[in-house]
């Protein structure tokens, strides 16, 4: 039994390689999508939630358009992409954290082209802890 406890353990992903494989896969999902490539992705997983920042998050087509002066239409733009890209978002986030997403918030300043989003999870992903090889705390 302890040795079933303890595979298991060690079979499980750390939050590190966790938040690397969101970060790379949102990348890819943005890039294979809108045909963008996004500046650097951090994800943050923390009490049943993960904190995303997009860097370099505006298209070039929406950069154009910002510096003709058509922010609003810019605005309404990215955030139709975005809602576009919520369910691929929520189902690779589930996929890769192996819990359901309640609910995915999302803001982007144009200013300086970073994207907000916090997924809300069902439950904490189950996770091994890096230093001991055991479940990390819930």
């Amino acid at each position: 039994m302890i040795y079933l406890l303890m595979s298991m353990a060690t079979s499980l992903p750390t939050r590190g390689q966790l938040e690397r494989e969101l970060s790379q896969q949102i990348q890819a999902l943005y890039r294979n999508n809108l045909g963008h490539r996004l500046g650097e992705v951090d994800c943050q997983i923390f009490d049943g939630k993960i904190a995303i920042v997009l860097e370099n998050a505006i298209t070039p087509a929406e950069q154009l358009l910002v510096s003709d002066g058509k922010q609003e239409l810019v605005e309404e733009i990215h955030s139709s992409l975005t809602e576009a890209l919520y369910s691929r978002l929520k189902a690779l986030i589930e996929q890769i954290v192996g819990v359901s997403v309640l609910d995915l918030l999302s803001d982007t300043t144009l200013e300086t082209e970073r994207t907000g989003m916090i997924a809300v999870l069902a439950a904490q992903p189950q996770l091994r802890n890096r230093t001991n090889g055991g479940l990390e705390p819930s």
